[in-house]
C-alpha cells in the first residue's frame, strides 16, 4: 500500500492515466503558479542534518512538475523559489545551499531545449553568481517557444508593485510629463505592464503544498482573480495525481473574475 501511495505502483499509474483522460484540456489553466512549501519539514522528518536535502528534493520535484504542466499544454508556470524576505531572515548556511540549488535548477532548465526561462525578482539583492546564472538562463532560452517558466527568486510581491510604480514615474518624468498628467493616466493595466511579468497572462491557478494556506507575498497583483488550490503533501512528496486533481478541480469551478 505504501508503494501505491508513493506514486510508483501499477495502481497509481492506472489512476493517474484515468485522471489525465478525464481532464478537459480546453478548460485547463494557461498559467499555473506554484508555491512549493515544506522542503525543510520533509528533510527534518526524514532525519537529514540540514534543510539542503529537502531543498534539493524540492528542486527535483519542480523539474518533474514542469514536465506534468508541459504534458497538459499549460503555457506559463511560475515557481516561487526564494523570497526577498527569506534572503534576510533565514540562516545564512541554508541560504547559501539554497542559492546553489536554485542555480543548478536554472541551469538545468535552460538545457531543456524548448522551455523559456525568465527570472522574476530583484537581481540586485542576489549573489553575483546566482544573478549571473539566472541572467544567462534567460538569455540562452529567450528564443524558445515552449513552456514559459518564471523563476521567482529574490521576489516579493509588494516590492514588485513598488518597482512597477517607480518605473512608470521614471518613464513619465523622462518624457517631461507632470504628476497631474500621470495621476490622470494611471490605470491598473499600466501598472500590470510594468510588473516583472509584464506582457504575460495572470495566473489562473495558484497551487501551494504542505497544507499552508497563505500567499506569502507571491504574485499579489497578478493573483487578484486567481483560483487557489492547497495540497497537504510536502513539496518533495507532491505526486502527479495531486497535480491532476488540482487541474480537475480548477476545470470544475465557475470563475467569476470579481463579478
Amino acid at each position: 500500500m505504501a508503494r501505491e501511495s508513493s506514486g510508483r505502483g501499477p495502481l497509481y499509474r492506472l489512476y493517474a492515466r484515468r485522471l489525465r483522460r478525464r481532464i478537459d484540456v480546453a478548460k485547463a489553466p494557461h498559467h499555473v503558479a506554484m508555491m512549493i512549501d515544506g522542503n525543510r519539514r520533509w528533510a527534518r522528518q526524514l532525519g537529514f542534518d540540514s534543510a539542503a536535502a529537502g531543498h534539493r528534493a524540492g528542486a527535483a520535484k519542480m523539474r518533474e512538475f514542469l514536465g506534468w504542466c508541459d504534458d497538459l499544454g499549460i503555457g506559463v508556470v511560475s515557481l516561487y523559489l526564494l523570497s526577498a524576505d527569506n534572503l534576510l531572515k533565514r540562516d545564512s548556511k541554508e541560504i547559501r545551499d539554497l542559492i546553489e540549488i536554485i542555480a543548478e535548477l536554472a541551469d538545468s532548465l535552460a538545457e531543456h531545449g524548448e522551455w523559456r526561462v525568465q527570472h522574476v525578482g530583484r537581481a540586485d539583492i542576489l549573489t553575483p553568481e546566482l544573478s549571473r546564472v539566472l541572467a544567462e538562463a534567460q538569455e540562452r532560452t529567450s528564443g524558445h517557444t515552449g513552456l514559459h517558466v518564471n523563476l521567482a527568486v529574490g521576489y516579493g510581491g509588494r516590492n514588485e508593485i513598488v518597482d512597477a510604480v517607480r518605473s512608470i514615474i521614471g518613464k513619465h518624468d523622462a518624457s517631461g510629463g507632470t504628476l497631474e498628467d500621470l495621476a490622470e493616466q494611471l490605470t491598473p493595466e499600466m501598472i500590470g505592464e510594468h510588473l516583472y511579468t509584464g506582457g504575460q497572462p495572470d495566473p489562473d491557478l495558484v497551487i501551494r503544498t504542505s497544507g499552508e494556506q497563505r500567499l506569502s507575498d507571491f504574485l499579489l497583483w497578478q493573483s487578484a482573480h486567481s483560483e487557489f488550490y492547497f495540497v497537504e503533501a510536502l513539496g518533495p512528496d507532491l505526486r502527479e495525481v495531486d497535480f491532476l486533481r488540482a487541474i480537475r478541480d480548477f476545470a470544475d469551478r465557475d470563475r467569476r473574475f470579481g463579478r
